[in-house]
């Protein structure tokens, strides 16, 4: 059996294969939350009162939801607890592989093709800055006391220091970097281009190493936690990178995969084709 076209999976499916490692994850049944049909789709909005417009991004802070929209072109702002609308903010998402993030009490979102960073005062709602970037630059992260936008046109990784609103450096890294994580002081890119990941140092903005890890393509996303780093493409649902080794010490092949997050001591991965979204056990590395 599939357990990724099944409803119920239990221990000891196995991933359709494996790579690099033979640990097997599975599915949890009970853990597992599915949002496979439009009706589905429909109750969900019903419920928490969010317009779910081919949403890019999502972060959580100073309680509310922010959700940039690439449907209905603007960013939206939902109470954390509610689910109801608190404001929809002028600021459309640039890109449908953008992002957004948040720190220096404000958040921010890469909001035109240009590349232009916007910094939204979540007091007011309204736009304060805009700090223009390299062209083809989408996908901001929050380190270090600077902002970190991936320039998937540029090859590099770009800081913003939010004192100044001005860009105060540029890193060198692999081919076509789009998504971003934090951990162990550093700031992790996947580069689209050859399926690598680069670890940049988050004090100083050094590159510390570019990591082989064989998930070329579109699509994909990777996360810190549980002292690893996880990353997702279609085809490879999961690799996990050992900081203290920067190397790839665990991957899996089969379907699933496209985002990932590591919490409550679970990796949560989602299966897009099948809308599902797993809470998966973390094994031994």
């Amino acid at each position: 059996m599939d357990q990724h076209q099944s409803d119920v999976s239990a221990y000891g499916c196995n991933f359709p294969g494996k790579r690099r490692a033979r640990q097997r994850w599975l599915p949890q049944e009970d853990r597992r939350c599915g949002t496979g049909s439009a009706a589905r789709h429909e109750r969900a909005e019903a419920r928490c009162g969010v317009p779910c417009q081919r949403p890019s991004g999502l972060a959580v802070a100073f309680g509310s939801l922010w959700i940039p929209s690439c449907g209905s072109h603007n960013l939206a702002r939902a109470d954390a607890r509610t689910g109801a609308i608190q404001a929809t903010i002028a600021a459309s998402p640039a890109d449908s592989e953008g992002g957004i993030t948040t720190g220096a009490g404000s958040v921010w979102l890469v909001t035109s093709a240009s590349s232009e960073l916007d910094r939204i005062d979540p007091s007011t709602n309204a736009v304060v800055a805009r700090i223009q970037l390299p062209k083809g630059s989408f996908n901001p992260i929050y380190a270090g006391d600077s902002v970190w936008v991936a320039s998937n046109e540029g090859n590099s990784l770009v800081r913003v220091d939010p004192s100044t609103n001005k860009i105060i450096g540029s890193t060198p890294i692999g081919p076509k970097p789009r998504f971003l994580t934090v951990g162990e002081g550093s700031v992790w890119v996947l580069n689209q281009g050859d399926g690598t990941v680069s670890r940049v140092e988050a004090s100083s903005g050094k590159l510390l190493a570019t990591i082989p890890a064989g998930i070329p393509g579109l699509g994909g996303e990777i996360a810190y936690g549980g002292g690893s780093v996880w990353a997702t493409v279609f085809g490879y649902p999961i690799t996990r990178i050992d900081p203290a080794k920067n190397k790839v010490v665990q991957q899996w092949v089969g379907k699933g995969g496209d985002s990932i997050r590591y919490a409550h001591g679970s990796v949560w991965l989602t299966f897009l084709s099948g809308a599902k979204v797993w809470r998966l056990k973390v094994p031994s590395a």
